[in-house]
């Protein structure tokens, strides 16, 4: 039996409190890219009870994605906006979930980024990530984003922290390892790369601006 939305709330406030919970229900964050880094930020994000989600991404789930991203092999082919949506309405089903099934541009990302507080960009491929960055500095400068740049391989978990770059920008990662160089995107070291993203996320949501 699926329990109400006051049950699951109740439960969320009696483990974070009620003011802290308040900040996490008002918050709207887009995630664009839904790979090994935002699949593992929306889980986060849902089951700590954010109450809204933009879920942004134009590929379909393929089986070099099982690897180290939250989709199962049932859900091969499909979208990834639909594929994530489906299982984050499993963990939380009262989150407000937004789906754009594009690609973000930057000549969209000013429309696609409107209704959203926090932008967490989680690209997998350089120019994309690049191009978000300089997009949302260029026209949504007073949104906060939290980047990635480096997560490959099996170096230690330890190297992979949060700085603040400048500003509203948040870098994740040890912003040196890149699979350019050879190396591999393993589940465990991307998860704890995505870990850090949405912990700074609810950082932000929390009122908390520093690392």
């Amino acid at each position: 039996m699926v329990p109400t939305h006051e049950e699951m709330h109740l439960a969320l406030t009696q483990r974070h409190g009620a003011t802290l919970q308040a900040k996490f229900d008002a918050g709207r964050v887009a995630i664009c890219g839904l790979g090994g880094l935002g699949s593992n930020v929306a889980i986060a994000l849902a089951r700590a009870g954010v109450g809204q989600l933009h879920l942004i991404d134009f590929d379909r789930v393929d089986l070099t994605n099982l690897n180290r991203q939250q989709y199962t092999v049932d859900q091969l082919g499909r979208y990834k906006t639909e594929a994530l949506a489906e299982t984050l309405e499993r963990i939380a089903p009262y989150c407000t979930l937004r789906m754009d099934t594009v690609k973000a541009t930057e000549d969209n990302l000013p429309v696609l980024l409107a209704g959203d507080d926090i932008i967490c960009e989680a690209f997998d491929v350089p120019e994309a990530k690049a191009m978000l960055v300089s997009g949302v500095l260029e026209h949504v400068p007073e949104k906060y984003l939290v980047a990635a740049s480096g997560m490959a391989g099996l170096g230690s978990a330890n190297t992979i922290c949060t700085r603040r770059a400048f500003g509203r920008l948040y870098l994740c990662g040890d912003e040196a390892s890149d699979v350019s160089d050879g190396l591999g995107l393993v589940s465990a070291r991307v998860a704890v790369c995505a870990a850090h993203q949405a912990n700074m996320i609810l950082r932000l949501l929390a009122g908390e601006t520093e690392p």
